[in-house]
């Protein structure tokens, strides 16, 4: 198992070990008649703001890769095609910053 396959891996046993240890306590709260179930809410919009922001950055970080090795191989063949191909990173780059900003969103509705 490789290294990013193994952090992967651990990240994710980590945030289902959170989201149990959450709902336990949150389930406490409700038998004691203190809670009134909204925890699972700010849980579910917590989890899918992670999740928003996470997998915004992988799929930009992919594509910035790919459009970045080919734009720098088309620099080394000619160069004028340097400016027009980091209009393409930087296009790429933005569904980070799109995926930052719903994240945003989704936290302030906590």
């Amino acid at each position: 198992m490789t290294t990013r396959n193994r952090f992967v891996l651990e990240t994710l046993i980590a945030g289902v070990g959170l989201m149990a240890v959450m709902a336990t306590a949150q389930d406490t709260q409700v038998s004691a008649g203190t809670g009134d179930g909204s925890a699972y809410r700010s849980i579910g919009l917590g989890l899918s703001a992670a999740l928003t922001m996470g997998l915004s950055v992988i799929g930009a970080s992919y594509a910035v890769g790919r459009i970045g090795s080919a734009a720098m191989g088309a620099a080394a063949e000619k160069p004028e095609l340097l400016t027009r191909s980091i209009l393409f990173v930087a296009l790429a780059e933005g569904l980070a910053v799109l995926g930052f900003a719903i994240s945003m969103m989704l936290i302030q509705k906590i």
